[in-house]
């Protein structure tokens, strides 16, 4: 069984989405929503650490996902904790994905109006992964109880999956995709236009690339390289150097693409 917990900012679009999606399940799960849409929350990690703590059922697993999801399937949690059950050193699964052995996203879900694939590498089985998308993310309840989402290091809206999946692993445990497909309305940063994610980088005190410099510190000692799926992240070069890099390179994409 699933405990289920969402913050939502906009009423209409959780209830066109999400929960119209979970009211023909199959299987029974608690439901927890978390109303920011004053921006009373400060912060994702603080506010999904405190919707873990409202927690009533006796569920085995807790799933942290966006008001804009549509799960597929009337048996998507069945199936979903059916996978969850057979995976070996299981800290945290999702839908989406990033490896070091593995160039592109790994996911079967679409997303974006209209719907379009979300990654290059479909898969039948579960696999491994460094981290995880946030729009979905799904941890036992015992592994909760001893790691929770880090407020100081996430103290904004970004990454704290990411880093969840990176101090779980230092614990022993594995993160993994699994091959279920959903559809997420909105979409991530490597399928904006180049002027867009110009606008995105903005400057280092930004929320995401302040909380991504902070990440890269704290797990610097244990990990080389970040992969996230909106990035590639050395822990050893400093971040305004390879956002240049990252921009240039993404600059070059798009003009080549131009001039083709």
């Amino acid at each position: 069984m699933f405990s289920i917990i969402s913050v939502y900012h906009n009423k209409e679009i959780l209830e066109r989405n999400l929960l119209r999606s979970l009211k023909n399940q199959d299987t029974d799960y608690e439901l927890i929503l978390i109303d920011n849409v004053k921006g009373q929350f400060g912060s994702v990690a603080k506010t999904l650490n405190y919707g873990a703590r409202q927690i009533k059922s006796q569920s085995q697993y807790i799933a942290f996902v966006h008001q804009d999801v549509v799960l597929k399937s009337n048996s998507w949690l069945g199936d979903a904790e059916k996978i969850l059950d057979s995976l070996p050193k299981l800290g945290v699964a999702g839908v989406a994905g990033k490896s070091k052995n593995r160039k592109g996203v790994i996911t079967n879900i679409k997303h974006g109006v209209p719907p379009k694939l979300a990654g290059e590498i479909q898969i039948r089985n579960p696999m491994r992964v460094q981290v995880l998308d946030e729009c979905l993310a799904m941890v036992p309840r015992l592994i909760f109880d001893e790691l929770q989402f880090d407020e100081k290091v996430c103290d904004d809206w970004h990454l704290y999956v990411v880093d969840y999946c990176l101090s779980i692993k230092k614990m022993g445990f594995d993160v993994y995709v699994i091959p279920l497909s959903l559809y997420h309305v909105s979409t991530g940063i490597p399928k904006k236009s180049y002027w867009q994610i110009v606008q995105s980088l903005g400057t280092l005190s930004g929320g995401y690339y302040q909380t991504l410099k902070k990440l890269l510190k704290k797990h610097k000692n244990f990990y080389k390289w970040i992969y996230t799926t909106c990035g590639n992240w050395s822990t050893l070069y400093p971040l305004i150097l390879q956002r240049i890099w990252f921009l240039a390179k993404v600059g070059m994409g798009h003009l080549f693409k131009k001039f083709k």
